[in-house]
């Protein structure tokens, strides 16, 4: 097998992994609230991800960690993955699944308007549109078809969920100048993320035995949403000639999630859900496509 094709293949897993993660958030929210699902999932998470540095014989990095290392990871562990998970949970609990996935995928449009400030970038007229483009199907979604009444199905749940890609956005911003060893410094931010929420937990509800079915979903969201797909996608990245062969593929994931939702979580996917989602995806790539 050559390595391109090696690199579909990673490609495919992960992004069927990642399609089913919407239906795995909103089963598990029937078991557990989102701090206990966050708690859990970052837990798995943690325990994949040194495994993995095991795997691959980078335990030594550890030991090499510097205090300012640790200080980075307390922060960016703080926007992903406590922030981030918090938000998007909520937002899941609020809203149904197909409109809270739908809406947290709008996170590399926020990326691109952040690095205006953040990053000094500018960008053109185009590219403005082509947000303008995006930020219709968001409007779409958020209204259920009814731009012009204005009328949203959740003002809160709708706000949590572009909240969350802000989250993300920042965090990816943040991380651009994090040059360490990937998977090391991704295990340090689960780490502090869990310390963080075990922290809130304990401020805000104290602990209580979960059930079966909620920890079986923590399982699941730890291992396929935080832990392997992430070095599923490294790999296809690293086999693929060129990133643009793989990371295209992403825009499938959405799509094959709104069929996943439809029968597992048995929601009836809206037409303005498919139609918004058409409009957002219209305009990722063709900023990406402005860019290059």
């Amino acid at each position: 097998m050559n390595m391109q094709k090696k690199a579909y293949l990673f490609a495919l897993a992960a992004i069927g992994f990642w399609s089913t993660i919407g239906s795995a958030f909103k089963l598990s929210l029937r078991y557990l609230d989102p701090l206990g699902l966050l708690l859990y999932s970052s837990a798995v998470a943690c325990i994949v991800l040194l495994g993995i540095l095991l795997y691959q014989r980078k335990l030594p990095l550890l030991k090499a960690v510097t205090p300012r290392e640790i200080f980075t990871s307390a922060w960016l562990g703080l926007l992903n993955p406590f922030l981030y998970y918090v938000v998007l949970l909520k937002a899941y609990d609020m809203l149904q699944a197909q409109e809270a996935g739908t809406l947290n995928y709008i996170w590399p449009l926020v990326l691109v308007l952040l690095s205006i400030p953040l990053l000094k970038q500018k960008i053109s007229l185009w590219s403005v549109g082509a947000i303008l483009i995006s930020f219709l199907g968001i409007l779409i979604i958020s209204t259920r078809g009814r731009i012009f009444s204005l009328t949203f199905s959740n003002p809160a749940g709708v706000l949590l969920a572009v909240g969350s890609a802000l989250f993300w956005a920042l965090y990816w911003i943040f991380s651009l100048k994090d040059n360490r060893e990937a998977v090391t410094k991704l295990f340090l931010n689960f780490c502090f993320g869990f310390l963080y929420t075990l922290i809130a937990i304990a401020i805000t509800r104290g602990f209580s035995v979960p059930v079966w079915e909620g920890v079986a979903g923590a399982v699941y969201i730890g291992l396929f949403e935080m832990g392997i797909t992430f070095v599923l996608w490294l790999n296809a990245l690293k086999f693929s000639t060129t990133t643009a062969k793989v990371s295209n593929l992403i825009y499938l994931s959405p799509f094959f999630s709104l069929l996943i939702i439809h029968f597992l979580v048995g929601e009836t996917i809206l037409l303005s859900t498919v139609t918004g989602l058409v409009f957002i995806v219209t305009g990722i790539v063709l900023q990406q496509y402005l860019k290059r």
